[in-house]
């Protein structure tokens, strides 16, 4: 549990979506040294050095009775699936709160997410959208993103200005959120509506045109109810890339009535667009495994080319999203611990683009320096309604507590996708192919030179949305239960355990080159968890843990990675396993929260291709780990958030690949078995600190180290390790007036920071700097 403390929140506020506005080895921690922490641990519970003169404002989360002032209160989740204190919840969770976010500067929720170890960012590819592609513990999470509990579909890249923390849980998610993947899920929370009058605003400017505006307001409206407005505007090119940058804005409204009654409504709109050209990033020295041409073999890592070298057209490449989403909240308080809940979610969304991929199938870049401007498209439209019904409370049989959540979930996911067509195409005429032994106008500009690619090249040409629109339509059922059993002080039993129906059916009209296409999955699931927890004294816990997940074919819902195909339609979900031992503590008078974790993950009927050529379920994927985290205050100066995560990721069973031709196919054991999960870093780690001097002046130093990341299963391309630094500095002129300088990459490091394509890498940000105004009125 990498923790941060973040204020109180109330839960389904908004939504966040996408849509079009056009624009031209570690050692394994062994359960005694776990135990060897604990004690470690203990000791620090009633220790206190901190500095009270000098007290660096840390946002608490809101509870009863009197406290110390140098007793901060512990890290809480926004879920009301967490029926217990995260502190004595068996599993591994992460909580990003306000204070982290705004003093690192991020500005979406991938620049937050850096601050994980464990997490990377996933390129974009042919199938795979341009957006937030998210990997929790090597497993891919694209789709196990949720706003206020209920799933967030569509492919996106989220903004920030509008969440109040964002919860990473860690391992099998689907008892918690239904179909995901082995990985976890990511929980946003949103701002909401308080008993409060407040006027908040940022203004920020930087280099590379860095501008950035957000306002916070909120009102009372009479003594139980109360309305806030959070508003954006941002625009901003990426440090040390040539033509790559963009402009956003977006409007959050909330109103909350009931705040201090037994009936709460909270109605919210989130709307958000963008406007961009996104990154094409570096191609891959490509390998040659076998042939004439092993000679001339690259080494698997990104071309060492001038760093802001672009390989898109700027006069062709765009990227448009769009976001508007309602939802309406309503809570009753039926006394005695009782709370029923029902949330109802209407979102529309749109992913619209056309974007270059410097791809190099044919070994361009070896043997010709030259790379193919593969165009990837998109028209995407993701429309969504849920409703989420829910019971919590407490009640005691005999001497044993229990604390439970029990619900119903029912949603529908509507996507239409298609792509663009171009007049003329985008091959090389010369060749008829994507094979460029030359480039320039001849080449219609669809090949370009390695070196020194002109991103202004005339290419002119039609485009056209393609009339093969594929309808993708998912309907879920689900309903779950879960309850904390607390035998006595010392010993408690978490269980969990959910049902889905997942329906979803593919319908995809004949294109000028392609046939009609229908698939459908018809499957329901069931999902466990259970821990058992031990707590040697009220600020620690040791717990072993249980749990499993579910990612039926489809998962996607037409917008992702994970594409429903007639080739595995009738398969079977692909179910995982974790077992996890670990141990959390609340040290430093609850200042400072510490947590332990080994972790062994398996999944035994990953989807791979049989002997016979057919995807069935009989590929095996492990996972074995470690992870270490602190978020807090070692004084009342002093903060730190941050961790260490090893992950040993292995392809056990990666079934059968053809060696023949499509006439005449040969399937062999496939060579890659044994080899490591693409984009997983074996090691990772971050930190970010900050130190107040006194109350006016305070300043920061981050930290992030990623190791060498496979791009293929091959794992004959990789992007190196690397280590990034970033510094923040604030001062407080008065109690309304604030100034926080932020420099990211504080070395200029060059490096690639999304894989997952075996085509290209992403280059990571330059050195850049921002000043930012914070104000209060």
């Amino acid at each position: 549990m990498t923790t941060t403390a973040s204020p109180a929140v109330q839960s389904a506020t908004s939504f966040i979506r996408s849509r079009k506005h056009p624009r031209a080895a570690a050692p394994v921690l062994t359960g005694s040294a776990l135990a060897v922490l604990a004690t470690l641990a203990s000791p620090l519970a009633h220790a206190d050095s901190g500095n009270d003169e000098i007290e660096q404002p840390v946002a608490k989360v809101e509870v009863t009775g009197t406290a110390r002032r140098d007793v901060q209160a512990p890290v809480a989740s926004s879920s009301d699936k967490f029926t217990a204190a995260l502190l004595d919840t068996p599993k591994s969770v992460s909580v990003i709160g306000q204070e982290v976010i705004s003093q690192t500067a991020a500005v979406s929720l991938t620049d937050a997410l850096r601050s994980v170890p464990g997490i990377t960012i996933g390129a974009g590819e042919g199938g795979n959208p341009v957006g937030d592609n998210v990997f929790i513990r090597g497993y891919n999470a694209q789709t196990d993103t949720y706003v206020d509990g209920i799933r967030d579909s569509g492919s996106q890249s989220r903004e920030i200005f509008n969440l109040e923390q964002i919860e990473v849980v860690k391992g099998p998610n689907s008892a918690y959120g239904g179909r995901s993947s082995a990985g976890g899920g990511i929980n946003l929370v949103s701002k909401s509506a308080q008993l409060d009058n407040f006027n908040n605003a940022s203004v920020g400017i930087g280099t590379d045109k860095y501008r950035r505006v957000t306002g916070d307001i909120n009102r009372t409206l009479g003594q139980n109810a109360a309305f806030r407005l959070n508003v954006m505007a941002h625009e901003a090119d990426v440090a040390g890339r040539d033509v790559v940058g963009g402009d956003r804005w977006g409007i959050a409204p909330t109103i909350t009535f009931g705040l201090t009654g037994p009936t709460k409504a909270i109605l919210s709109y989130y709307h958000m667009q963008s406007s961009e050209i996104p990154d094409t990033g570096i191609p891959f020295n490509n390998p040659f495994t076998t042939g004439p041409n092993v000679a001339k073999n690259g080494n698997g890592t990104p071309f060492t080319v001038d760093r802001e070298t672009f390989y898109g057209l700027a006069n062709r490449d765009f990227r448009d999203t769009r976001t508007d989403i309602g939802t309406i909240d309503l809570r009753h308080d039926f006394g005695n611990n009782l709370v029923l809940r029902n949330v109802t979610r209407y979102g529309k969304s749109k992913n619209d683009f056309v974007w270059t991929q410097p791809d190099d199938s044919k070994g361009n870049t070896v043997l010709y320096g030259t790379v193919w401007r593969r165009a990837n498209t998109r028209v995407t439209d993701t429309e969504t309604m849920a409703n989420a019904t829910s019971l919590t409370g407490k009640l005691t049989t005999g001497t044993i507590k229990h604390s439970f959540n029990t619900g119903v979930e029912i949603s529908r996911e509507s996507t239409e996708r298609s792509s663009y067509l171009f007049t003329p195409g985008t091959n090389n005429p010369l060749t008829k192919t994507f094979t460029c032994p030359t480039s320039g106008a001849e080449t219609l500009y669809n090949c370009a030179p390695l070196n020194n690619p002109n991103p202004y090249d005339p290419w002119v040409t039609t485009r056209s949305v393609s009339p093969a629109l594929t309808n993708v339509k998912t309907n879920t059922r689900a309903v779950y239960g879960f309850d904390t059993i607390e035998f006595n002080p010392q010993w408690m039993l978490n269980v969990g355990v959910r049902w889905d129906e997942f329906r979803t059916a593919l319908d995809t009209a004949a294109g000028p080159t392609t046939a009609a296409t229908r698939a459908h999955v018809d499957t329901d699931f069931t999902t466990y968890q259970a821990g058992l927890v031990y707590k040697p004294s009220a600020n620690g816990s040791i717990y072993v843990s249980y749990a499993t997940s579910a990612t039926p074919p489809g998962n996607d819902g037409g917008d992702g990675l994970d594409a429903l195909t007639v080739a595995v339609q009738n398969l079977q979900p692909q179910e995982s396993k974790n077992f996890e031992l670990g141990t959390k503590w609340e040290v430093l008078n609850s200042r400072l929260s510490l947590n332990a974790a080994i972790f062994q993950s398996k999944m035994n009927n990953a989807r791979v291709t049989a002997p016979d050529g057919t995807s069935q379920n009989v590929g095996r994927k492990e996972l074995k780990g470690l992870e270490l985290g602190f978020s807090g205050k070692l004084t009342n100066a002093w903060q730190v958030f941050g961790g260490y995560t090893y992950l040993d990721g292995v392809v056990a069973d990666n079934g059968y690949l053809n060696v023949g031709t499509t006439a005449a196919p040969s399937y062999v054991v496939s060579p890659y078995n044994g080899n490591v999960f693409p984009t997983t870093p074996k090691h990772s780690a971050s930190l970010w600190t900050s130190y107040a001097f006194n109350k006016s002046f305070s300043a920061g130093i981050g930290m992030n180290y990623v190791d060498k990341v496979y791009a293929n299963i091959n794992n004959t391309k990789y992007a190196p390790s690397y280590t990034r630094f970033d510094a923040m500095a604030s001062y407080n002129l008065n109690k309304n007036v604030s100034f926080q300088l932020n420099i990211q990459n504080l070395g200029d490091k060059l490096y690639f920071d999304r894989v997952s394509s075996p085509h290209y890498a992403g280059v990571g940000a330059g050195r850049s700097a921002s000043l930012t105004a914070n104000l209060k009125f």
